[in-house]
């Protein structure tokens, strides 16, 4: 079907899928850009429209294929114009790929645990960016699950999906209240870490390669005390200058790839294979 008006119901519909309260009526997200929408397929998520423009792909090589994947999965497409895919668009420079579908949040009764599982926790972090940062770092450290305690954000905010470059459909990612997510850690065998400014001992002086949860608190305020209390292992990141704290997605990052270094050097996690450069640059469409 093909959508040349801006007034079209269908683009309004998008345009109302901004809005959080439209979101948790309708059970549907956006999921926009050509490497968000693939690495959501790849993931096996099964959207329910695709919209596309041709006008503005950008390098009309692979956009074609995800639209005929999209279609194979039984999602209905529709052809934009391009001022009415402009109306849709919620990157600064869109790529004429916008996928509408169901929410991916799961349940803590869903994660798969393997051995030496390491998941991140998150509290009332308030900023999309910030926790869509949070699960790439998840992805790339190769974490079993992301859990989003006492959420002061919505995990399916576009802004989520387009800071987590997609990875928001390759971890696992739950929402619980922290007294849930306690506990059921605690069941699992869990050392619980916080990091906190206040804590005797660095982060890399603590053991972090058994089954391990990283807990991150909001951007101001950091961990409440439910979180510190519940804590096995309080640790500090090292400041070297003016600033005592760093932005939550950086500092849960240089905690993840502790447990990674940890985890390589124990033989639990493999170095991935070295890719050299051939000085082309680094495209990820």
């Amino acid at each position: 079907m093909e959508l040349a008006s801006p007034a079209n119901p269908k683009i309004k519909y998008v345009v109302k899928l901004r809005n959080c309260a439209f979101r948790e009526e309708t059970g549907e997200m956006i999921v926009e850009g050509f490497r968000e929408c693939r690495r959501a397929l790849d993931n096996g998520y099964r959207p329910h429209a695709i919209f596309h423009c041709p006008d503005l792909y950008l390098k009309h090589e692979n956009e074609p294929q995800l639209v005929a994947d999209c279609a194979a999965r039984g999602a209905e497409v529709f052809t934009c114009s391009k001022p009415a895919f402009l109306k849709m668009a919620y990157k600064d420079r869109p790529d004429g790929l916008l996928m509408v579908g169901p929410h991916v949040a799961q349940r803590l009764a869903d994660i798969d645990l393997p051995p030496h599982a390491l998941v991140i926790v998150t509290e009332s972090i308030e900023k999309p960016g910030n926790l869509g940062t949070i699960l790439r770092s998840a992805d790339a450290a190769h974490a079993c699950a992301v859990i989003v305690c006492d959420r002061t954000t919505d995990i399916h905010n576009p802004n989520v999906v387009r800071a987590s470059t997609g990875t928001l459909f390759s971890v696992p990612v739950v929402e619980a209240s922290s007294e849930e997510a306690i506990a059921w850690l605690k069941a699992h065998g869990f050392k619980i870490l916080a990091a906190t400014p206040h804590a005797e001992k660095l982060h890399f002086e603590v053991d972090l390669t058994g089954n391990v949860a990283l807990a991150v608190g909001a951007e101001q305020y950091g961990l409440t005390a439910k979180w510190m209390d519940a804590a096995d292992l309080r640790v500090r990141i090292p400041m070297l200058g003016l600033a005592d704290s760093l932005n939550v997605s950086a500092a849960t990052t240089i905690l993840v790839y502790e447990a990674v270094r940890q985890r390589i050097a124990a033989g639990i996690e493999q170095v991935p294979a070295f890719i050299p450069w051939h000085g082309e640059g680094h495209h990820d469409h």
